[in-house]
């Protein structure tokens, strides 16, 4: 490759070129992984921005490998823990409705409106099909596309009518949910606005009447296993702690502390990450880098934070690899207020040269990995100098400790917006089928 004298590069004894992304295309080009993984129960897989197409197949051709080399029993993703389930069902051939359904009501803040997407659950199906241990689909994030209570305490109001038949929910509880729910990610600003004008009584009596059914749940356990399964009442029971969760993180907002709210967030689908493991031996987990790094997280305007990452590294230990994903060129998720009007993407420059992505990006032409491990001295010397990393949102570059922060890091030379799914969109909330609708990819 043709690099500029005196730009910093990674030795060739450092690249390990990944021929293709496609994931259906022979996997033995990824066999480095073997060692690399090792025992681990978690392998997290970050993503420098979202709906990237080069991201999500990457994310499924790792995916399969893991499953098919190394017997992973599970797909855990940055999308809704409540809405999963239906993803699930349908991945383990018990759900009857069309993908493009599942792909709208089953995955949460857009995550499931894309061609990859769809690709990566029919080829889940398919392996499920035949798999005498089959691979099983769960959200870790918080519900609604993080802008409404409704889905969990819908949720929860199910179970409790089985579990519980004498006991009737405050109905207030939905009520004042409902005042400030919204259908998608692209109402978000209106739900916010809509909360902060509550009456602080009101926004009170929310949370009490939530803590009152997570103590109602918590106390009458035994009760509820006689009239249910087991499996039921856990997940009821997450469905309620991550609705719990997204309440505290909408009064945080309204306080004006954004840290907190983000702290709320991370040791929640940490916590659901936890959780899945007490079901599942070996799980692949696919969220932002910002979310699987070891190191703390940095945003633009917030306290630095403690990322998902940290609190699995911390709990688990050797348990847990984290795969950073850096990018060069192309597009990526516009985070500017015109996104709400269809803008979705954004051009994105060649990176900054003192960055772990410029380093990258002038190491290799093509997609490569490294495992940071097993560096030598002279490159771990490089990587430790690239002291910067791309966030993600717009220009912002966070302060970052590489070695720190990741076990392994993917690059990808360039990224492209992911194709919308036009039968998921189908099945969207109108505003999100405005906003699409309004999106001209270049």
């Amino acid at each position: 490759m043709n690099t500029p004298a005196g730009t910093a590069r990674l030795s060739d004894e450092a690249v390990i070129a990944l021929r293709t992304l496609d994931p259906a295309e022979p996997l033995d080009d990824l066999e480095w992984l073997d060692e690399a993984i090792g025992d681990a129960r978690v392998v997290a897989i970050g993503e420098s921005a979202h709906y990237n197409r080069e991201f999500f197949r990457l994310r499924h051709r790792l995916l399969r490998y893991l499953v098919e080399r190394h017997g992973f029993g599970a797909y855990a993703m940055e999308t809704g823990f409540v809405e999963g389930w239906l993803v699930d069902s349908w991945v383990r051939d018990g759900g009857e409705e069309r993908l493009g359904q599942v792909m709208a009501d089953g995955m949460t803040s857009l995550m499931g409106l894309w061609t990859p997407m769809r690709a990566h659950l029919e080829w889940t199906r398919r392996h499920n099909g035949g798999a005498s241990h089959p691979v099983g689909f769960y959200g870790i994030d918080l519900p609604g596309s993080m802008v409404s209570l409704l889905p969990g305490l819908d949720t929860v109001t199910a179970y409790l009518a089985q579990a519980d038949p004498d006991f009737q929910v405050d109905p207030g509880i939905r009520e004042t949910a409902a005042v400030f729910a919204a259908p998608s990610a692209f109402s978000a600003p209106a739900a916010i606005s809509t909360y902060g004008r509550l009456a602080p009584e009101t926004r009170d009596a929310l949370t009490a009447g939530l803590g009152d059914l997570s103590a109602r749940m918590t106390d009458r356990r035994p009760d509820y296993l006689r009239r249910a399964t087991a499996d039921a009442y856990e997940r009821a029971l997450r469905s309620l702690r991550v609705t719990v969760t997204l309440d505290a993180m909408f009064r945080e907002l309204s306080r004006g502390d954004q840290g907190a709210m983000m702290c709320n967030r991370e040791a929640a689908i940490a916590d659901t990450v936890e959780w899945i493991l007490h079901r599942e031996d070996r799980i692949v987990l696919a969220a932002h880098n910002g979310h699987v790094q070891r190191g703390p997280g940095a945003i633009p305007g917030i306290p630095t934070m403690t990322p998902m990452g940290m609190h699995l590294a911390d709990r688990l230990g050797s348990d847990y690899l984290a795969i950073g994903t850096t990018s060069g060129t192309g597009q990526i998720l516009n985070t500017g207020a015109d996104f709400y009007t269809g803008v979705l993407f954004t051009a994105m420059e060649a990176p900054r040269p003192d960055s772990i992505d410029g380093l990258m990006a002038a190491s290799h032409d093509g997609p490569f990995a490294t495992d940071l491990r097993r560096l030598s001295p002279a490159d771990t010397g490089a990587v430790r100098a690239a002291s910067r990393q791309r966030a993600g949102i717009g220009t912002f570059y966070s302060d970052q400790s590489p070695l720190d922060a990741f076990d392994i890091i993917v690059h990808l030379p360039h990224v492209t917006a992911a194709e919308p799914d036009h039968a998921a969109l189908a099945h969207a909330p109108h505003d999100v089928q405005r906003a699409f609708s309004q999106w001209r990819p270049e």
